[in-house]
């Protein structure tokens, strides 16, 4: 073997073959430039929360509780004050903001602040500096967003409860604050001394209490951890850390960019997919060209060696144009996931996934390529004296299919490799490939049923453009699998994203139908029900639902008590949250829309929960049943504010929780718990949004602690958290929708010269430019139908599939859609085909005669 020879020839096919195989290799620049922007995008993510781990939760540590601490937990935290260490609080709960001057309200977040925090980072405010002045007054900071949707402005007054505020200014950035946690309810802080004034935490009221630490070190931190950490669990409390909330986001949004990288790994692919097309007619083209090195004493290995070199060469320059577009996109990513993201995130250079993007693409390239490859080893000396009358390649022996089995194989283990490596798990990973080989199987079938059916059915007595054009799918050289495949994979990577957005937009519908409520009241107390119902009839507004709530816990489970329980080591026993939370009850007599009976009988409206001596009866839900370890027949008895209550479990119900509607884990019969302190949840419904102000606004005027939700409100917020999760990884998809184009680009530059001569036949024969471009159409218009059509079809499974399996929701299909993206990939394949077959169609016969000739 001459290492030289092949490196010098392998240098002079490349400067005389690059125009036309430059395209395919910018495909694989498109699915390189993919992974390593969103590898070096993660990369930028997990050093920004590093290094401002300690910013992001503000404080060393931080203990929170459902309920207000307890008076151990309270000795505790004096005791560290007592040491030097300095102690802030923040008490949250949803409740109805008011702005006095104009009666506009909202639901909103309200936080109220004591102490020092964040003792690192800062939080961010307009004016500057007031997040400290502002709790030495009866003052707010809101976020901006309720100066936008309440017409409010710095000077008003905004009422919190029972307590007024004015508004000093906006909070625009807050440690560890992710800006989608404010879209259901935008943040309101108020000076924690004042809380008790707004009389909002009453009976049954939800808040969450928060306190800040400041330690003096690391090793205090851990010497605190390590001797608190069971006293903090069996108060019923949790902890996070620095290292908790910096080991939480990086897992989180690794684990997100790398089902981004996915996408990209598809694209890097389908990029293979088109090297491997390409390569496949460049050695159809130079069968020749080896013959006569055979001839003149070049070797098998040599010549092989040189088209290895080459197509390495090609591999490595694609995957160098790549890694420099996805730096470029890297630098835009912080602006297309920023509203993702817990901090800032700062662009940098991370050489790893540099040079794993490099690597990546030159293995990819390379392997495809070799398929196409091993038939030069086949090529004869003969051929070149027989070239007219055989391919030049000897029959197929064992040995040859060996190879061929041989580069199969490692390509399958390639794809499952890399799958694997860039997965969040190695399950994912395993499916991902298993997806990408059935999806690309599928295609590929696909492809070939449309070349031996269009040649043996289409109908002989069609126009002659449309059966010269539907003969090009099956004509020597023709690309029509690389085209499938390539625009096929985009349009199902495009389509399956969108099928699942819209299911799940579609599934947490909250305003939809002329039956279901777009607005709730809760935190409704007994002596406020009567006057809310009047007022809302006083609007002519229905009333859909009126929900009682008994907040109780779990004395016993057939016996035995929570301790107990939670002390047995025999076996896996309930959870200890399940055991130890605060359950919201209900009672009454019939099951919601969102609930389906599964098991057991559901008592009826005539039946008395006090007749006889058997005990009440409740339905538990079905998940909650499993994690409790009971069943039908099961007693439970409750701590229902201080009283003893003991139940049977006589049914067990499926629930809908993405239905917005009056779901419990557990309901109650009538006639057991209606003398219990509760409080109620109100639904009603109109289609007229000043309705719905004006009744927020009375009521809240009334009552201050009650507090509405507009499902409207919160129905857009819901669609602008999912479209944006969507949105990143429809920008990513839309690298494979690129990477396709350029293997069309590619497939019609590398037959342009077969092209060429079959225009200037067609020419010669008296055929016009107008007749060409009609048969250019056809063949176009039939690669783009049938490649959207298939990719919509096992888009429309896949969807299905992770519906219905994987959200565990009903299923519809986007018709109307799928049907625009079919249309879009006919479009933008016609149109590409023939812009880019316009040198064809121009040239004149002579010309291309006397190059032919040459």
């Amino acid at each position: 073997m001459k290492a030289g020879f092949a490196l010098r020839f392998a240098a002079r096919e490349y400067r005389s073959s690059r125009r036309r195989l430059g395209l395919y290799m910018s495909s694989i620049a498109i699915g390189v430039g993919a992974l390593v922007a969103i590898n070096s995008f993660s990369a930028d993510v997990t050093h920004s929360v590093r290094s401002q781990s300690r910013s992001l939760l503000g404080a060393d540590l931080e203990i929170s509780s459902n309920h207000p601490f307890n008076d151990s937990i309270q000795g505790l935290l004096d005791s560290l004050r007592a040491t030097g260490h300095r102690i802030s609080r923040e008490v949250s709960f949803g409740s109805m903001g008011l702005i006095v001057r104009n009666g506009a309200t909202r639901l909103m977040s309200v936080r109220a602040v004591t102490g020092e925090y964040p003792y690192y980072g800062a939080i961010t405010t307009a004016p500057e500096n007031i997040w400290y002045s502002f709790r030495k007054t009866r003052s707010a900071i809101v976020d901006p967003a309720v100066l936008i949707q309440l017409d409010a402005v710095p000077g008003d007054t905004i009422a919190i409860g029972e307590e007024r505020f004015e508004i000093a200014g906006t909070v625009t950035n807050v440690p560890g604050d992710i800006s989608l946690r404010a879209a259901l309810g935008p943040r309101v802080f108020i000076p924690g001394e004042y809380l008790p004034a707004t009389g909002l935490l009453r009976f049954g009221s939800r808040a969450r209490y928060k306190v800040y630490l400041d330690f003096r070190g690391d090793g205090d931190l851990k010497n605190f951890i390590d001797h608190y950490w069971d006293y903090l669990k069996r108060q019923g409390t949790s902890y996070a850390t620095v290292r908790d909330r910096e080991r939480n986001l990086t897992d989180a949004l690794t684990n997100f960019t790398r089902f981004l990288g996915l996408i990209g790994l598809a694209a890097l692919l389908l990029g293979g997919i088109g090297v491997a097309s390409a390569v496949s007619v460049f050695v159809k083209e130079k069968v020749p060209v080896v013959a006569v090195l055979r001839c003149l004493g070049a070797t098998q290995p040599t010549v092989f060696l040189a088209f290895v070199i080459q197509a390495v060469a090609m591999g490595f320059l694609g995957s160098l144009a790549g890694v420099l577009l996805g730096l470029l996109v890297q630098s835009q990513l912080p602006h297309v996931l920023g509203a993702l993201l817990p901090g800032d995130v700062t662009t940098r250079l991370h050489p790893i996934p540099i040079l794993a993007g490099l690597g990546m693409g030159v293995w990819v390239s390379s392997i495809f390529a070799l398929m196409p490859l091993l038939s030069i080893r086949d090529v004869t000396p003969l051929s070149a004296l027989r070239r007219d009358y055989e391919n030049g390649v000897k029959r197929r022996t064992i040995f040859r299919d060996l190879r061929r089995v041989l580069a199969y194989l490692a390509l399958a283990l390639s794809v499952l490799w890399l799958s694997g490596w860039q997965a969040p798990t190695r399950e994912i990973g395993l499916a991902f490939a298993a997806a990408i080989g059935f999806t690309t199987l599928m295609l590929w079938l696909t492809a070939w049923l449309l070349t031996r059916s269009t040649r043996r059915f289409f109908p002989s007595n069609a126009r002659y453009v449309m059966r010269q054009g539907i003969a090009n799918l099956f004509r020597p050289h023709n690309q029509t699998t690389a085209v499938v495949l390539a625009l096929g994979f985009g349009a199902f990577l495009i389509a399956t994203i969108y099928i699942v957005q819209r299911n799940l937009l579609d599934r947490f519908s909250l305003d939809g139908g002329e039956s279901r409520p777009n607005l709730v009241m809760f935190d409704i107390q007994q002596d406020q029900r009567t006057d809310v119902l009047e007022q809302i009839d006083r609007l002519d507004m229905p009333v859909l639902s009126v929900a009682p709530i008994i907040t109780s816990t779990i004395r016993a489970i057939n016996g035995n008590t929570p301790e107990d329980l939670l002390a047995d080591s025999a076996g896996a026993g309930p959870p200890r949250w399940a055991l130890r939370r605060q359950y919201r009850n209900t009672y009454r007599e019939r099951m919601t829309r969102s609930e389906t009976l599964i098991e057991g009988e559901w008592w009826g409206a005539a039946d008395d929960a006090s007749g006889g001596n058997r005990l009440p009866r409740v339905s538990i839900e079905r998940d909650l049943a499993d994690e409790l370890h009971v069943g039908l027949g099961d007693t439970i008895t409750w701590n229902v504010q201080g009283v003893a209550l003991d139940t049977r479990i006589a049914s067990i119900r499926k629930v809908d929780w993405a239905r917005f509607d009056t779901n419990f884990f557990f309901v109650f019969e009538p006639g057991v718990l209606e003398d219990a302190p509760q409080q109620f949840v109100i639904f009603t419904r109109s289609t007229d949004p000043y309705k719905r102000a004006i009744l927020q606004r009375n009521v809240v005027r009334a009552h201050p602690n009650i507090a509405a939700v507009d499902l409207a409100i919160v129905q857009d917020a819901l669609d602008s958290i999912i479209s944006k999760v969507t949105a990143a990884i429809r920008f990513m998809a839309f690298f494979s929708l690129s990477g396709g184009l350029f293997v069309l680009l590619g497939a019609i530059g590398t037959s342009r010269f077969q092209r060429t001569r079959e225009c200037v036949l067609l020419k010669t024969m008296g055929a016009r430019s107008r007749q060409i471009r009609q048969i250019l159409l056809t063949e176009y218009f039939a690669l783009g139908a049938l490649a959207g059509l298939t990719g919509v079809a096992l888009s429309t499974a896949a969807g299905w599939m992770l519906v219905r399996f994987l959200f565990e929701t009903e299923f519809s299909l986007p018709f109307p859609a799928l049907a625009l993206l079919w249309s879009g990939v006919v479009v933008l394949t016609v149109t590409t085909g023939l812009a880019h077959s316009r040198p064809v169609i121009r040239k004149k016969p002579l010309a291309v005669i006397r190059e032919l000739a040459e």
